[in-house]
């Protein structure tokens, strides 16, 4: 089923080559840009399947994820299970995330964590924490591709529906810096050479 992932973003010209600034700061030669495979709902259906799938004998409750890809899946696999998708929005004065518009996790409530890509796993310990301070019972956490350098450990099992070793450099070890190869910010913000 790998494949089939690797493929739904090659389709959808979502798997990169370049020089480019990840979210997390890193550098990395290769970009899976999930908003390309995002737009296409038969996708998203597919590898929110992979994902509701692997938990649905989990005794899911609700799906929670970081805005704003994260809505998209939460809800996705939400449906699929049959259950609640909520999301957590970030806080920029407190840095934090925290769930908003009258989102609710019971105390002891199931939740499976879901988000995109996975790097350094930033945004997943955000909602972690979110989900902990409402009380509730974290029964995993899954992603669309787990693209980190090491496998991280969140202390609740993890599934990606693709797991792709890509290199990604410090920004003051990035040999792609040292060629003067031009730096690419995707994401969010519009796409530019920095």
């Amino acid at each position: 089923m790998t494949d089939n992932v690797v493929a739904m973003f090659e389709k959808s010209e979502a798997l990169l080559k370049g020089h480019f600034l990840l979210a997390s700061g890193l550098h990395s030669p290769v970009y899976w840009e999930k908003a390309k495979v995002i737009q296409y709902p038969e996708y998203v259906e597919k590898l929110c399947r992979m994902i509701a799938d692997h938990y649905r004998k989990a005794g899911v409750q609700v799906v929670a994820g970081p805005t704003t890809p994260g809505i998209i899946l939460s809800y996705e696999t939400a449906r699929q299970l049959g259950v609640r998708g909520i999301f957590a929005e970030k806080n920029e004065s407190e840095g934090i995330r925290e769930f908003r518009r009258g989102f609710e996790i019971k105390p002891g409530e199931k939740v499976l964590i879901v988000d995109d890509i996975l790097t350094t796993g930033g945004s997943v310990r955000e909602v972690i924490d979110a989900v902990k301070k409402l009380g509730g019972d974290i029964v995993g956490i899954a992603v669309m591709v787990d693209r980190s350098a090491q496998k991280l450990d969140f202390g609740f099992p993890l599934y990606s529906c693709h797991r792709a070793e890509e290199i990604a450099y410090p920004a003051d070890k990035c040999p792609l810096c040292s060629k003067g190869i031009p730096l690419v910010r995707r994401g969010s913000s519009k796409a530019k050479s920095i």
